[in-house]
């Protein structure tokens, strides 16, 4: 049992590593080549610096843990399909079957790999991908002026204890963490604006949970309808408003930690805004690694084939494209729920359950019917 397992998974690994390590150096490569329309770009925090191909480099270097995490299973397709149907061609997997080697048995074995693919996705996905794209992103910003998302910056809301609903928008993030063009509006409980805090630049403390503000603006409104406008040199503003939600609203949700997507889609929701992209976003980084196991499964029928002299190259070709339909179905449905207002795990988990449900299909009618 030891041999054949050692001969399925390295067979498997081997083509799945080749495969991935074909995908990433083209990916680089259309990276680096988009990185070059911004080369001699003058640094922004470090005079005389520039742009060059060393940090051009860097960057691309820096995005391919997320390209990683996003080929995953279609590498794990392509090996696995390469690795089955070579062993097949070569009557090897035939020799095994007739050794006693079932389609449970082999099932489980294939299992086994797609679970331990599966756990690799989620690692590089949640511990390694998020931080290697936000360095990538603060390293550009050096360069290409600072983060933000579209051109009124990032958008957040906060209902206080009491009666208040403070609406928060950051026009951009600097490189080194500082805050600019800071907007915040307060409203009372019968939604009339009360006050309007505009700010130049800030800082966030983490631990305090403080926004120090700086050229500070702000307009104050009484019941009665009169306004006073104070100009302060300073001001702290106490919220609970973290560092980690901002840089959460300046990241795109798929770039984002499963931990992150919930804790922001829960303040959305305690906050009474739609949290319906981030919730289908959750329930898709969730069972994303499961894909994995998913297309083990799919490719297990290709052992099942009686071939001699026929190449690998149009099985891995149908590989290929069962890969690219499985990407494409799953962010059709997902579109297709956050637009009809679908139950997000039905949204995310309804690509998967329908791939498998065809290749264990397919896999009982190769052995049973064939």
């Amino acid at each position: 049992m030891k041999t054949v397992r050692r001969l399925l998974h390295g067979e498997a690994l081997g083509a799945i590593t080749f495969v991935l390590a074909g995908f990433l150096a083209l990916f680089a490569f259309f990276d680096f080549v988009d990185e070059l329309g911004s080369l001699g770009a003058p640094s922004l925090t470090q005079p005389g610096a520039v742009y060059g191909v060393p940090q051009a480099l860097l960057v691309v270097l820096l995005w391919l843990p997320a390209r990683l995490y996003e080929l995953m299973p279609i590498g794990v397709l392509i090996g696995t399909v390469y690795a089955l149907t070579r062993l097949a061609r070569d009557s090897e997997f035939t020799i095994l079957r007739a050794s006693g080697l079932g389609p449970g048995l082999v099932l489980r074995l294939v299992l086994v790999l797609g679970v331990g693919c599966a756990a690799l996705t989620f690692a590089i996905g949640d511990y390694v991908a998020p931080p290697a794209a936000r360095q990538a992103q603060l390293l550009k910003a050096q360069y290409r002026g600072n983060l933000s998302i579209g051109s009124t910056g990032a958008w957040l809301r906060e209902r206080t204890d009491g009666t208040e609903v403070h609406v928060v928008n950051v026009r951009a993030l600097t490189p080194d963490g500082e805050l600019r063009g800071v907007r915040v509006l307060t409203l009372g409980a019968d939604g009339r604006l009360q006050a309007i805090t505009e700010a130049a630049r800030g800082t966030i403390d983490r631990g305090a949970g403080v926004w120090r503000l700086a050229e500070v603006r702000r307009d104050h409104w009484e019941a009665d309808g009169t306004l006073h406008t104070a100009t302060l040199p300073t001001l702290d503003w106490h919220t609970s408003l973290s560092a980690d939600m901002l840089n959460v609203a300046l990241l795109k949700p798929q770039r984002m930690r499963t931990l992150d997507l919930w804790q922001y889609m829960r303040h959305l929701e305690r906050n009474d805004q739609n949290a319906q992209r981030y919730a289908i976003e959750f329930w898709r980084k969730l069972l994303y690694p499961l894909g994995c196991v998913v297309m083990v499964v799919l490719a297990l029928p290709f052992a099942y084939l009686h071939f001699r002299q026929q190449g690998l190259a149009g099985y891995v070709f149908g590989g290929i494209m069962i890969g690219i339909s499985f990407v494409l179905v799953n962010g059709i449905f997902s579109h297709m729920g956050n637009l009809l207002g679908w139950a997000p795990w039905l949204a995310a988990g309804a690509t998967p359950v329908l791939y498998l449900t065809l290749s264990l299909a397919a896999l009982g009618w190769m052995v049973l019917r064939r």
